[in-house]
């Protein structure tokens, strides 16, 4: 058995498998091959496999059903209940550093949790893990009942841990805040987190870990409201991705009921109140991104009005309808079990990211077997891209300032210490679309006008292109892009690196680096990468967003690009080149151009393993590449897959990305002296948020050579 970790509650309702979901992801970080068990199932639905397998990609073995270990229990036959427990465990942990196993919650009516779980630490010779939450009581007060709960396990004292979950500001208890669902929750302060991991020190507990309350990470989606109050859903929109953090009863005329009309909000109104329907439709249309709509006492809007909705409606805004009046309605809102649902994936890697980002980085470490292969998973890889950038402290220009998606992303990135970003655009608009987001804008983001910065490089920019008959004349109407203005703080050092394409296409995002910038000394060609985060790997895709068809030698150099590229974000380049066809299997004009590319490669760097023509298949399955290319070091096991043009490579990192549900971090341009990253107009904010991670760590990297 590996090195088992049994997680335990010390409390009612702690957030027992949040707590064990980023204890999965913290370990899984480190590369650290981590199992995960449940060996005996909650009453009703049972969420932590379902979780587990949309954070971690684990299939945890089925728990034994609660009737099963009642009656084991009941008859006072423990010792099976343990051997089942323990065979469980055992079929889980195969292959693993680590096992986290999630003990039992206790639950209305049942008094045997805590003597389980007791059990299950001794059967397993497990390490205690108590997972405890604030529901009033002062630091002192809390570790004290933490150490009485390890005591009762019978740990030795020192030697159990603690994570102490949603702690909230000035010691209210956390369920009194209705998490997700209250705007006037403060930020926790690091001063209240520090008091209560003095005060588990103090106890001779271990805190692993010491998590802020945040709402959102509580919210619950639109889809989960209508399941709970059994709504009719008279127009689902986005339905199942919105999320309500607030919610408004507006029962009032329509001057008194604009307040509650805010980013998040669930307006309970009822169903005959047309004008607060329409005024509601309006601020939607006005850039508001309301939760959704529910409508009570059983009533329903007339056609006609539902007509004059029907842009808003078409936002993807929700509209619901349940047969309670507001007041009971809203009631039955407040009262909803504010736990995660199972098939929410949003809110479990959210809930993965904001614990691990709390737990004792040297406490996970210590778990990692000395002999054993290190893997780059993708959380470890998203998770070393932002360390990294924080590291490199990078200036990152961002010239779609006023773009929704890019100022949402420049907030996160400002807040998370990621990079130092500067948005162009004029500053009462990007307020004004932050505003209409509920993007808070951190003081540290820097809001820069481009065309007040434009005439200060009329001149330097005629410099530059005066070999290309560059006039002033031509210099300034040429700034009046923002992406030249932001290309040309580069050009003189102003800003490290520049991030855009969000509504631009690539060719103007790249046309003033390739002019003002140029290539690496060496290097005439600039191609791109994808990191694409499949489930058990990061594997690296290129060219999928630059050359069109690219020659035998331009494809050698992509090759070579590519390979570097993940050496230097920390993944073992080997490089398949991508054809219809395998070895000598097939023939013809493209074949040949990609055996010229393999060939050219290899002479170029002959210590890089790079084989090819190899098909897809043979290049990732180990079965498919010991049957097809056998002699191959490269085949069933490569990293980097070289497509032979562009329509194959967009086509199969998109359908990859879509199909597989697999997130794809770029596309990251290679060759040119600094960096400039393109990004998909179908981009979402997490997209861009890693895209500028990835320029800063690249700007730092241009910087060393």
């Amino acid at each position: 058995m590996p090195h088992t970790l049994l997680v335990a509650p010390a409390g009612r309702q702690v957030g027992l498998t949040s707590a064990c979901l980023g204890l999965v992801r913290a370990l899984d970080r480190e590369g650290i091959r981590v199992a995960f068990a449940k060996p005996v199932a909650a009453r009703g639905e049972d969420r932590s496999a379902a979780l587990l397998a949309h954070g971690a990609n684990l299939r945890p073995p089925a728990p034994l059903a609660r009737a099963v270990a009642e009656e084991l229990l009941a008859a006072g036959d423990d010792q099976t209940l343990l051997e089942q427990i323990v065979a469980l465990c055992s079929r889980a942990a195969q292959g693993a550093d680590v096992l986290v196993v999630e003990g039992l919650a206790p639950e209305p009516g049942s008094v045997y949790a805590t003597r389980v779980n007791a059990l299950m630490l001794k059967a397993l010779d497990a390490e205690l893990v108590l997972v405890a939450s604030p529901r009033g009581e002062t630091p002192a007060e809390l570790a004290s009942a933490v150490a009485i709960a390890a005591h009762g396990a019978g740990v030795p004292q020192g030697r159990a841990s603690c994570i102490l979950n949603r702690v909230v500001a000035g010691g209210a208890a956390a369920e009194a805040r209705r998490p997700g669902l209250d705007a006037a929750a403060g930020d926790v302060g690091e001063d209240v987190l520090a008091a209560y991991r003095a005060a588990l020190e103090a106890e001779h507990l271990r805190p692993v870990a010491v998590v802020p309350w945040r709402a959102e990470l509580a919210a619950p989606r639109v889809k989960d409201l209508a399941r709970a109050l059994g709504a009719r859903v008279l127009h689902a929109g986005d339905a199942d991705r919105r999320r309500i953090r607030r919610v408004a009863v507006c029962a009032m005329t329509v001057p008194n009921a604009l307040r509650a009309f805010v980013p998040g909000a669930l307006v309970i109104t009822p169903g005959d109140r047309s004008d607060v329907l329409l005024a509601a439709s309006l601020a939607v249309l006005g850039g508001t991104p309301l939760a959704g709509i529910l409508l009570t006492g059983g009533l329903e809007p007339d056609p006609r009005v539902l007509d004059l909705c029907q842009a808003a409606l078409r936002t993807g805004l929700p509209l619901l309808a349940v047969d309670q009046d507001s007041y009971p309605a809203a009631s039955a809102v407040a009262a909803m079990d504010p736990r995660m649902a199972a098939d929410d994936a949003e809110r479990a890697e959210l809930v993965m990211n904001a614990v691990a980002d709390r737990v004792d980085a040297e406490w996970t470490r210590a778990f990692a077997r000395p002999r054993s292969v290190r893997r780059l998973s993708p959380p470890a890889f998203r998770h070393r891209l932002v360390e990294a950038a924080r590291a490199a402290n990078r200036r990152i220009v961002l010239p779609e300032g006023a773009e929704p998606r890019t100022v949402a992303a420049a907030a996160t990135v400002a807040e998370r210490g990621i990079a130092r970003c500067v948005l162009l655009g004029a500053e009462d608009e990007i307020r004004e679309v932050a505003r209409k987001q509920g993007v808070t804008l951190p003081a540290s983001l820097e809001l820069l006008d481009p065309a007040r910065l434009a005439p200060r490089y009329v001149q330097p920019l005629v410099e530059r292109r005066k070999a290309k008959g560059m006039t002033p004349e031509q210099a300034a109407a040429e700034l009046g892009d923002s992406i030249m203005v932001g290309t040309m703080m580069m050009a003189l050092d102003e800003a490290d690196g520049l991030v855009s394409g969000a509504v631009h296409t690539t060719a103007h995002t790249i046309r003033p680096a390739l002019q003002l910038i140029k290539t690496v000394p060496g290097c005439d060609l600039v191609s791109s990468v994808f990191f694409m985060c499949l489930p058990e790997q990061v594997l690296v895709f290129g060219d999928c967003a630059v050359n069109p068809n690219p020659t035998a030698e331009q494809l050698a150099d992509i090759a070579i690009q590519s390979a570097d590229s993940a050496k230097a974000f920390g993944i073992e380049p080997r490089v398949a080149m991508l054809s219809y066809s395998t070895g000598t299997s097939g023939g013809g004009q493209d074949v040949e151009k990609v055996k010229r590319a393999t060939e050219r490669a290899r002479a170029a760097r002959p210590e890089l393993a790079v084989d090819g023509p190899l098909q897809y298949d043979a290049a990732i399955v180990p079965e498919v590449g010991r049957q097809k290319a056998p002699k191959s070091d490269v085949a069933g096991r490569a990293t980097v897959f070289v497509f032979p043009d562009l329509n194959t490579g967009n086509v199969t990192y998109k359908a990859v990305q879509r199909s597989a549900n697999v997130v794809s971090i770029g596309p990251m341009l290679q060759g040119l002296a600094k960096p400039v990253n393109d990004l998909s107009r179908g981009c979402l904010v997490e997209d861009i948020v890693f895209t500028i991670a990835l320029t800063a760590i690249q700007a730092q990297q241009r910087a060393r050579r």
